[in-house]
């Protein structure tokens, strides 16, 4: 199928999978993948690594927005996909681990970090043809998208996604752990001030709390025909 130069923001829950399919979407209609959350979770890693959290979990936030001026992230795409470094140093297996899934929610509730990675964002969707997954992409960093997606999914299945994904990397997390922490990611992100997690008005659902990412494609060739009024 060959779909217009669009923009499609894909935003939801923690462990819905919108990498996934943003990932596979971008493989199907060849385009440029951009994980916004791995920008986020770079910069929770840069401050950790920097000492700019303290073991209270408090953010020195006047020394992270200094050292953001100088904080190199990029994306190498490959068919390995989207993988994340910090200058020369590719930091992707760090920025998916538990310490930083506990961290990330607080630094990116911060205004001048989402000021800093829609920077970032921008400058790389310029070319167009682009799919980008977060939690404010098609609310805030691109509201004039042409497609906005907003994935959901329960908890439990949320929680096991993120369960096996962990063990599978050698992690031995504990199922309660990943299940608190998701649902308090989900509070902090909905009720930050800063460009809040929430449905764009103009969003379609995706539920795929019991769908296969087959299932997952078929459903959003279905929505490009019927919104672009593409016959194939």
């Amino acid at each position: 199928m060959t779909i217009p130069n669009i923009t499609i923001a894909i935003d939801g829950y923690s462990s819905t999978g919108k990498s996934s399919f943003a990932k596979l979407v971008s493989k199907e209609f060849s385009f440029l993948y951009l994980d916004s959350g791995a920008m986020y979770r770079a910069v929770t890693f840069f401050a950790q690594e920097n000492a700019l959290i303290n073991a209270d979990n408090i953010i020195d936030t006047t020394a992270l927005k200094a050292a953001l001026e100088n904080l190199e992230v990029h994306f190498e795409h490959s068919d390995k996909g989207c993988v994340t470094y910090i200058a020369d140093r590719c930091v992707e297996k760090e920025i998916r681990s538990m310490a930083v899934s506990s961290q990330v929610s607080p630094v990116s509730a911060l205004a001048f970090v989402r000021n800093w990675v829609d920077a970032r964002l921008h400058a790389m969707a310029e070319q167009g043809c682009v799919v980008m997954d977060g939690r404010d992409i098609g609310t805030t960093v691109f509201p004039d998208a042409e497609l906005k997606i907003f994935m959901i999914a329960k908890d439990e299945v949320r929680a096991q996604r993120r369960f096996d994904e962990l063990k599978a990397k050698g992690d031995n997390p504990d199922y309660e752990e990943v299940l608190n922490n998701l649902r308090e990611r989900d509070y902090i992100d909905s009720h930050r001030e800063a460009s809040p997690l929430r449905r764009a008005d103009d969003a379609f659902v995706l539920d795929n709390s019991d769908m296969s990412l087959h299932e997952e494609i078929v459903w959003i060739h279905g929505l490009i025909q019927g919104k672009f009024g593409i016959l194939e």
